[in-house]
């Protein structure tokens, strides 16, 4: 392939990929970068904090700072957005790192793990503990550079075409779940199944699936899950905080000035606490319509929650025998978590109980 061909596929960030010097951009220079989403346009919460993000680096740089955003399948695979933006083809993506823990357990860490952070703790640890420096260490190895870009919150545990009661229900369960939970659902006998978002209805319906998880109520009252399978289940353990990451091509990034480094990580921060305002907006009043049309809610069983707390810490386990990543990283990880939540049960989940008990 020629060079111009290169550049002209590519872009900058294919350039550099090809083995070019970087190029450092003037302050104020004029540069325009795609961004590849692993989500589909119709979430408007997920897919929409790209959205949001690339309008205020529009804003901050006054316009010389433009990024178009891809859907999932525009430029590439939803899952392809990884090795896209760390080769170049693009100079950024916006996963839920998780996607990719087959490559590596360790990305996990940067999303959400079963009984890990919940988010305001995931964003502690990001931007006050260790947790950035360590990851953007772990990220320096495929080329990228990462940020902190949205959050859910806590999501629901899933629809469930039959009522859950004990542990041995999970047992032959063909249930859809996203990321790591998968490996932990599978110590207690479930099947677990990688479906896209835009094909988990069709498969609930026709019975290829036996349950399935999304995100919560704004999101699954879209999908229509509650058409095909009656029980809603929470929480969902595996996600009590899942961060979304924006991923930036190391060279590309290297290649601006401090000042448009300074408005990515800026408005990176910005679409990361709107994603999950958004979320707690829309979330109570989806919920309450969801239950109005039949949903049926259930908390799962202690028996369940103790079981699969257990099997999570029998697979760390085994991740910190054998990935230094892993062990690295989820040791950091695992101490704040313990520090977080003592403190947190003075304070935060004492004040959230009574007022949830309240008649407001």
């Amino acid at each position: 392939m020629d060079r111009r061909s290169v550049i002209k596929n590519a872009g900058i960030a294919g350039v550099l990929a090809a083995g070019a010097a970087p190029v450092v951009h003037a302050q104020g220079a004029a540069i325009r970068w795609r961004l590849a989403s692993s989500f589909p346009k119709a979430l408007d919460t997920i897919y929409g904090a790209a959205e949001t993000f690339a309008k205020k680096v529009g804003e901050l740089s006054g316009g010389k700072f433009t990024i178009s955003v891809h859907a999932g399948g525009e430029l590439m695979p939803a899952g392809a957005v990884l090795d896209g933006s760390s080769n170049g083809t693009v100079e950024m993506a916006h996963t839920a790192p998780y996607y990719f823990f087959g490559k590596d357990a360790t990305y996990a860490l940067d999303c959400a793990i079963p009984f890990g952070l919940n988010s305001r703790q995931m964003t502690a640890w990001m931007y006050q503990g260790n947790g950035m420096t360590l990851m953007r260490e772990f990220y320096a190895k495929v080329g990228i550079v990462n940020f902190p870009m949205g959050n859910t919150g806590a999501q629901m545990g899933g629809w469930y075409r039959k009522e859950i009661k004990t542990v041995a229900d999970l047992k032959g369960l063909k249930f859809r779940v996203g990321g790591f939970g998968g490996k932990v659902l599978e110590r207690l006998g479930t099947v677990p199944q990688n479906i896209p978002g835009g094909e988990i209805y069709q498969a609930l319906e026709k019975g290829t699936i036996d349950a399935a998880e999304w995100v919560g109520p704004y999101d699954d009252l879209k999908l229509g899950f509650n058409k095909v399978a009656p029980h809603y289940y929470y929480p969902g353990w595996w996600e009590g905080g899942p961060q979304l990451s924006l991923y930036v091509n190391q060279k590309a990034y290297e290649g601006l000035s401090a000042e448009y480094k300074a408005i990515i990580e800026c408005a990176a921060a910005y679409a990361h606490t709107d994603m999950q305002a958004k979320y707690d907006i829309k979330n109570p009043g989806a919920l309450k319509t969801l239950v109005s049309q039949g949903t049926k809610l259930h908390p799962f069983p202690t028996p369940v929650l103790t079981a699969a707390f257990k099997a999570a810490q029998d697979v760390y386990a085994e991740l910190s025998a054998s990935n230094p990543a892993w062990k690295k990283i989820y040791a950091d990880y695992a101490s704040y978590r313990g520090e977080a939540n003592l403190w947190f049960r003075f304070t935060e989940a004492r004040f959230d109980s009574f007022m949830q008990s309240q008649k407001l």
